[in-house]
């Protein structure tokens, strides 16, 4: 396993972790003066500044992308479903124009209906098919930009309203019934807030190889959790054994950037400069 001691020169910042304390362009430069070397935006973020300004502000920076955020949501009925593959082709052309590596998918919850007083759906079966079948085809449209996409499984208390796929195995069951081929372009982005709870995560970790590990972010799961979104910990203040899922991780060759993703309250209102310094602290001595 990498030694992150010395420097910080692995680590990214998913930019949700300071997206209230600032522009992405703000971030972007707050990034450069603390040396950080790579982030992963997310859409509305871009969307916000303009992509040729982002991509740009990006470029001049010097910054390595490490993903973008997000693509997917693919569970709907028919009428929102080309509204869905439209709008995850964007998300492909947007990533393409930013340069970045791969595209983050949450695959999303329950079936939503857009008529009016319609009840919601319990019938998770039809959403994992409706995952299946929207992963597939945005992956027809990613392979043509050559936009590799990473299926990311969230913790299961996400299962109803954001994603139905919440294992590792889950993730590569559908990486492999999609691209049995192990193309390159369609793997997993593996979360330790996510993932670290799984007692079958070690086992599946290795079936991933390092061809299906797109991507790999930290955070930190605390006790009491207050906020099932938004009360994410810094690295060291929770249960995760980091150091313990990197290295199942880098075991398999990965030897990319840990992607620092905090969803917090907490951290959000505390200054931008800050939260870097404590992130650059704990990826040198937890992560």
């Amino acid at each position: 396993m990498r030694d992150f001691s010395a420097d910080h020169r692995w680590l990214s910042l998913n930019t949700a972790t300071v997206r209230k304390q600032g522009s992405l362009l703000e971030i972007i430069e707050a990034c450069a003066r603390h040396g950080i070397r790579a982030i992963d935006p997310w859409r509305d973020q871009v969307a916000a500044v303009g992509i040729d300004r982002a991509a740009r502000a990006i470029r001049d920076a010097g910054l390595d992308l490490t993903g973008y955020c997000r693509g997917g949501m693919f569970v709907a009925d028919s009428a929102l479903r080309t509204e869905v593959r439209d709008d995850n082709r964007r998300a492909v052309d947007e990533a393409k124009a930013l340069g970045t590596s791969c595209i983050v998918l949450v695959a999303g919850g329950l079936p939503q209906f857009s008529r009016p007083g319609s009840a919601p759906s319990k019938n998770i079966e039809m959403a994992w098919s409706q995952v299946h079948d929207g992963i597939a085809e945005m992956l027809e449209y990613a392979r043509a930009a050559n936009m590799p996409l990473a299926i990311e499984p969230l913790h299961p208390a996400y299962a109803a309203d954001r994603a139905c796929v919440n294992t590792t195995k889950q993730a590569l069951d559908l990486c492999d019934a999609i691209d049995p081929a192990r193309s390159g372009m369609l793997g997993v982005a593996l979360d330790v807030y996510h993932i670290w709870w799984d007692p079958d995560v070690m086992a599946q970790i290795p079936r991933a190889g390092k061809d299906r590990i797109l991507a790999f972010h930290v955070c930190d799961w605390l006790v009491p959790t207050r906020d099932m979104l938004n009360d994410r910990g810094m690295m060291g203040d929770g249960v995760i054994d980091i150091k313990r899922v990197r290295a199942a991780v880098e075991a398999q060759g990965y030897a990319g950037y840990s992607e620092i993703e905090i969803f917090s309250n907490d951290w959000w209102g505390r200054s931008m400069d800050e939260v870097l310094r404590t992130c650059i602290e704990r990826h040198k001595t937890v992560v």
